[in-house]
């Protein structure tokens, strides 16, 4: 049986329905029961735990041939990322008591980046779950396709999207979630020992500039990208409630400066097969 956290997102529900397909058992742990109704009608086992609380995540993963992690995502940690640090304390502990034949925690491009940036939360994780001594795969995915969510209404409204990705021509690392829960399928169900890296980005790179071309084919009116100036980003971001906004910040110039990439560089990538403009159809259709 594989537990999956995060089952009720984009990446975990693809992953369960992949292993459904190939008629594995699925546990879905849930923080609220009553979304995962839906994976219980399904067959599913329904285990309830949050990601902080280490007796309900042991009890989560006991007896799992193999255990998929996905944190939630925080977009405005604390200074220093006590989340973070408190979230890694309770999975490492978790994990270590409930010893799950093997582990596919989700991680992110950049992870072993230096500079404090968004992404350092998951490099908190990595180093707490890097001292257990079962199997481990840390998968890191480019940037979602799927953020594009956010520029649909621009687009198709007014016809320019701002973009914090800069330069408009700087082709950026980006995947789809059905690509990264395709991997994760095939990685929970295959044997390794000890602790990998795997790295994911689709079939190529994608320029701000592609991607407002892309818009522009699908929706049959022009789109175009307008960057948004690096010294407006603050006040923006707390203009929508972000207390603490430098994260994010030094995420995006992370991206931009080039500093925030695979560890093996574009070549030592996995690539998947969904392309920029499938998920922009399906964005469309349902944004």
């Amino acid at each position: 049986m594989y537990a999956i956290t995060g089952i009720t997102g984009q990446v975990g529900s693809a992953l369960a329905e992949n292993l459904l397909v190939a008629q594995q058992h699925v546990r879905a742990v849930v923080r609220d029961a009553n979304k995962g109704k839906a994976w219980k009608d399904r067959g599913c086992e329904l285990a309830h735990a949050t990601i902080e609380d280490t007796a309900s995540l042991t009890a989560a993963f006991q007896g799992m041939e193999g255990v998929f992690v996905l944190v939630p995502p925080n977009f405005d940690p604390q200074p220093g990322f006590p989340e973070a640090q408190a979230t890694g304390a309770a999975l490492r502990s978790a994990l270590e008591t409930a010893r799950p034949q093997r582990v596919v925690y989700l991680s992110t491009i950049g992870a072993q980046a230096s500079q404090p940036n968004l992404l350092t939360q998951h490099t908190i994780i990595e180093k707490a779950l890097g001292e257990l001594p079962i199997s481990i795969t840390f998968l890191r995915p480019a940037w979602f396709m799927e953020n594009c969510r956010w520029d649909v209404a621009a687009a198709r409204d007014q016809g320019v999207i701002p973009s914090f990705l800069q330069p408009l021509d700087k082709p950026v690392p980006m995947v789809a979630t059905t690509d990264i829960g395709k991997l994760a399928t095939d990685l929970l169900q295959e044997p390794w020992s000890g602790h990998r890296v795997i790295e994911l980005e689709g079939p190529h790179r994608v320029t701000p500039n592609e991607i407002a071309a892309a818009f522009t084919k699908l929706l049959r009116r022009s789109v175009r990208m307008q960057v948004a100036p690096r010294d407006s980003w603050e006040k923006l971001f707390k203009s929508q409630g972000m207390k603490n906004p430098l994260p994010r910040i030094q995420m995006l110039d992370g991206f931009n400066e080039g500093w925030i990439e695979f560890e093996r560089g574009e070549a030592g990538s996995r690539k998947g097969s969904v392309t920029l403009e499938s998920v922009l159809k399906g964005l469309i259709v349902t944004t």
